[in-house]
């Protein structure tokens, strides 16, 4: 009889255990604040030398979402790849139990570029920001020409001068904002009028010549925004999101646009401001 009651004391106790609320014991649904996050984000040592891919890591009982500038991630703990060398930034934002956001930047140094990225992401925005402007060292800026047989505006050419007859603000003085986080890209006028979208590029759809020479790199797509003068004349002005890359380096980018169906093909000249 003792041991039954005694087992039963154990049953009792146990249960009443059991029934505390367990927000009040594991602490769950409490937020917590942008100072108490635990997260990393490390990079991978080759030889040595911090890589770009990096390792981010979330300890704390937040959900989570880190923008690492070309790309989004809501992972706890994820692999990602950065694109240029120097300091980034990684911005996370944790959602706690309650609804409420919370956020941290991490700065991450980076030495070399360990692992292939499309090097054009440097080209166009730094790093960071990039400004664009006509390339005046050229005679002219914008026109039409060859498909496959021409780099450059050969046949109806304008300077950067004759542009605001064509598109009102988007000559001297006009100007492409690149920038890396979010991969936003800014159209702004010469009277201060600003247009924004975002842009992407695939270079891997290059285009040859029947001889095999590589006449385009790759392809850029805007959305939401053109790049300066962004139309098509004879198709009655309609706007232009895709456009062959025919150069992108540190200074210079030389884009073209083919009319369907037509061996005519727009150019556009642009130089790093």
């Amino acid at each position: 009889m003792k041991n039954l009651c005694y087992i039963l004391s154990v049953i009792a106790t146990f249960l009443s255990a059991g029934c505390e609320p367990i927000e009040n014991r594991l602490e769950l649904g409490s937020s917590i604040t942008a100072e108490q996050l635990e997260i990393s984000a490390d990079p991978v040592m080759v030889n040595g030398k911090r890589s770009n891919k990096i390792v981010l890591n979330n300890q704390s009982r937040v959900l989570s979402s880190w923008d690492y500038g070309t790309g989004l991630t809501q992972k706890k703990t994820d692999t990602v790849l950065l694109v240029t060398t120097g300091e980034n930034e990684i911005i996370f934002t944790g959602l706690n139990a309650d609804g409420s956001k919370i956020q941290k930047t991490l700065t991450v140094t980076v030495d070399e570029l360990t692992f292939e990225v499309p090097l054009e992401w440097g080209f166009l925005t730094d790093g960071g920001e990039k400004n664009w402007v006509w390339d005046t060292t050229l005679p002219h800026v914008w026109g039409n020409g060859g498909y496959l047989t021409n780099n450059a505006p050969a046949w109806w050419v304008l300077t950067e001068a004759d542009i605001d007859g064509q598109a009102p603000g988007e000559g001297t003085g006009a100007k492409m904002v690149f920038s890396l986080r979010g991969a936003k890209l800014a159209k702004i006028k010469s009277n201060g009028q600003t247009e924004t979208g975002t842009f992407a590029f695939d270079m891997g759809k290059k285009i040859t010549t029947e001889n095999g020479t590589v006449w385009a790199q790759g392809k850029l797509t805007t959305k939401g925004v053109t790049v300066l003068c962004g139309k098509s004349p004879n198709e009655g002005g309609a706007p232009i999101y895709e456009y062959d890359i025919l150069v992108v380096n540190n200074e210079k980018m030389a884009l073209s646009y083919r009319e369907p169906g037509t061996n005519n093909a727009w150019f556009w000249m642009f130089k790093a401001e």
